[in-house]
């Protein structure tokens, strides 16, 4: 099956859509969803501003009221908007043609309080547009290395995917001077109490095209300290976290299959989150611990009943600090130090 597609309506009235497909407007034409958002706000509650597609030039406005979209629609159709530099827009009713592919079995949040996941946090806008940029540009004019699906790049330690760990005796040097900041800024994280003991000294740079996730894993115990944040830069995402029962814990990497594998499973508690561009996520204690997350494996996501595409790219760039002895944290269950 392929893409789903935002169509334009077939013989119906201007109110039978609260959603507007926006040409001529979005990050590639310099303009963030956030100052669409706010312009299009005008006219009535925005829900949300997605991408249309992959070209960047293209978004979806989804309003809370179907009269909004229509005034909207009115006003600003084939004229200059001011409040997006002047650009002319051009504008169609939209509707979504959810495939059942993308049909999340739980709610997706938006907040990371939505989740009651302890020692999760995501703060959004962790970066300005112009940052991302620059953090694009840095990582693309290192050298990648080719995975099967997706290209990194390894900072400080490089992790071993066969043995899902890091050699402490292979040190890579210092973390790159173009994160310089964002570790700086991680210090002021809120809800941290150990801020200033933490120095990450470990950054691995994931490049995910359309349609490529992550499996289900907890980074392992023994490995990484308890902190370990992420910044989503270029495209957005859902993340996945699952709780497993103790009996049914996959106790080595190899077993992994069977658990990204089991979708139906009753074995394990369920919670999604929304990842948008430019946001920061912390995953600490339990969140850290206890819980396997997860990027699916779509091209599209279901979001609060609005379908959101991945974009070209995701890039992702997590910070973690290399554990130089056994871990003994509060969930034994779950640890590979201590079972």
């Amino acid at each position: 099956m392929g893409l789903p597609r935002f169509t334009r309506p077939k013989g119906v009235s201007a109110e039978s859509s609260p959603n507007l497909y926006v040409a001529n407007c979005g990050p590639a034409v310099g303009l963030s969803f956030d100052t669409i958002a706010s312009a299009f706000s005008t006219f009535g509650e925005v829900k949300g501003v997605y991408a249309a597609d992959e070209s960047g030039t293209r978004v979806i406005v989804s309003y809370s009221e179907e009269s909004s979209a229509q005034t909207a629609l009115k006003v600003l159709d084939g004229h200059p908007c001011p409040e997006l530099g002047g650009r002319c827009l051009h504008i169609r009713y939209s509707v979504f043609q959810p495939p059942s592919q993308v049909d999340n079995l739980v709610p997706v949040s938006l907040e990371a309080s939505e989740l009651n996941i302890p020692g999760v946090y995501l703060l959004h806008d962790f970066v300005t547009a112009k940052e991302e940029e620059e953090l694009l540009a840095a990582v693309d004019g290192r050298p990648w290395r080719s995975l099967a699906k997706r290209r990194v790049q390894h900072y400080g330690y490089e992790f071993c995917y066969e043995t899902r760990n890091v050699n402490t005796k292979r040190h890579l040097g210092e973390l790159p001077p173009f994160v310089s900041s964002i570790l700086e800024r991680v210090l002021l994280f809120p809800n941290l109490d150990d801020a200033a003991n933490v120095v990450l000294d470990q950054l691995t740079v994931n490049e995910y095209p359309p349609g490529v996730g992550l499996s289900p894993h907890v980074d392992t115990h023994s490995a990484f300290e308890g902190l370990i944040f992420s910044l989503s830069l270029a495209g957005p995402c859902i993340m996945e976290f699952r709780k497993y029962s103790e009996g049914v814990w996959p106790s080595n990497p190899a077993s992994e299959k069977n658990v990204e594998n089991s979708e139906n499973s009753s074995n394990f508690s369920r919670k999604v989150i929304y990842l948008p561009p430019r946001s920061m996520l912390l995953l600490s204690g339990e969140a850290r611990y206890a819980w396997h997350h997860y990027i699916p494996h779509h091209k599209v996501d279901k979001v609060k009943d609005i379908l959101v595409r991945r974009g070209s790219r995701r890039v992702s760039f997590t910070f973690r600090k290399v554990r130089t002895g056994p871990c003994q944290c509060e969930f034994p269950p779950y640890c590979d130090s201590q079972i």
